[in-house]
């Protein structure tokens, strides 16, 4: 192996990545430089430089991507459809190959050997860290401490912090774990892992629960241009903040929760949690859009596209040349995505009430049973016959 003379880490200023920086820098004798990536976590980064300094990092970078995280990863999996097994929005997923990128770029820029992350070795996010980071550059070596050093329980680690006065809180430990960006919540650990148990109040972070949401619905109505989501309720808002806004809103109505066993990458099944208030509004918008504008064969083969997205991103495939094509189709489905859907939020439901675009395939004429009724009736039998000719076919050669 290469001699290792600087490492870029990705560093949230917590226990692991804390202990990460000493334990790096006493193992390999190498400069670790830290890099943080603001994807709307929703809590102040601002310590997190300083803390990196004083634990022994050579140089502390911290990156503001909130607005490329939702322009080039949420977005095109928002017009995808893509919903991991069914429900997942796939948050924490979106945000893994953005961060690999960044500390790629950074060991370049740095002349770094090696980049390293703090995720253990039953997870995802491992695979997704690593695999984007050699499509971006083959010869990067890449650490993972927790799959390797000796440390083996929180404790073990905060008795490493406090022997080598590494400045870490130590509080009443949640018994859940968190990961947190614009697009949704990811909880997991202690109760939540017994898929029998209801998950406590305690687990949920920005959403309430439906029973605690405002008796009175809540009526918002959603603008797309060409599958952009461009306004509420009339008003203009750039992507992070509508984003935003929807999580404030959908999270005060109890929406977003969501409670699935799902399929790890590394073969296991794993119960989780997710709060996602703005992606299940949107998912569910966007659709109700696609519904009325797409012809009928596209629409009934999209879902087939939108299962094969959700999974390339949910399997740290999203450098492959297979989502990459995929794009090519979404992206020719999108050009008349355009017009405004309205939802009634109420206790945790999200349901759509109301649509219009100027580029609809719906005909009121057509539709209506009333004497205004511009289908030709008369044509019925004549395309029924046709129709069930296979059939009638079949049944005569049965009957013989």
């Amino acid at each position: 192996m290469r001699k290792i003379r600087k490492i870029i880490l990705a560093y949230s200023g917590g226990l692991d990545t804390s202990v990460i920086l000493c334990w790096l820098k006493e193992k390999y004798g190498a400069e670790v430089i830290t890099y943080t990536a603001n994807l709307g976590q929703s809590q102040s980064l601002d310590f997190i430089k300083e803390k990196a300094e004083k634990t022994g990092a050579a140089k502390a970078y911290m990156e503001d991507l909130r607005e490329e995280f939702c322009r080039k990863y949420v977005l095109p999996a928002l017009q995808a459809g893509a919903l991991y097994e069914g429900k997942y929005p796939l948050a924490t997923a979106l945000g893994r190959p953005l961060i690999a990128k960044g500390l790629v770029d950074l060991a370049e820029k740095e002349g770094a050997q090696a980049i390293a992350h703090g995720c253990s070795g039953k997870g995802n996010d491992q695979v997704r860290f690593e695999v984007t980071a050699r499509a971006l550059n083959p010869e990067i070596i890449i650490l993972a401490p927790l799959r390797e050093w000796e440390l083996n329980s929180r404790e073990e680690e905060i008795r490493y912090a406090r022997a080598r006065s590494i400045p870490v809180e130590v509080s009443e430990e949640s018994p859940y774990s968190f990961d947190r960006n614009l697009w949704g919540v990811s909880i997991e650990c202690g109760i939540l892992e017994d898929a029998w148990q209801e998950p406590p109040a305690g687990a949920f972070q920005i959403t309430r629960p439906p029973q605690k949401a405002p008796d009175e619905p809540t009526y918002l109505e959603i603008e797309l241009e060409e599958g952009v989501p461009s306004k509420l309720n009339g008003k203009t808002y750039p992507l992070v903040n509508l984003i935003e806004e929807l999580n404030r809103i959908g999270g005060i109505n109890g929406i977003g929760r969501i409670d699935m066993v799902e399929n790890r990458v590394v073969g296991i099944k794993s119960r989780e949690i997710y709060e996602a208030p703005a992606a299940v509004i949107l998912h569910c918008a966007h659709r109700e859009l696609e519904k009325l504008i797409l012809d009928r064969e596209t629409l009934h083969f999209k879902p087939i596209i939108a299962q094969k997205y959700s999974e390339l991103v949910y399997n740290g495939l999203w450098y492959s040349p297979l989502r990459k094509a995929l794009d090519g189709f979404i992206y020719q489905t999108q050009k008349m995505m355009s017009g405004q859907v309205k939802l009634k939020l109420h206790k945790g439901n999200c349901q759509v009430v109301g649509r219009r675009s100027p580029y609809s395939l719906y005909d009121r004429d057509l539709a209506t049973y009333t004497k205004e009724s511009t289908f030709n009736q008369k044509a019925a039998p004549g395309f029924i016959r046709i129709w069930g000719l296979p059939l009638k076919t079949m049944g005569k050669m049965r009957k013989k």
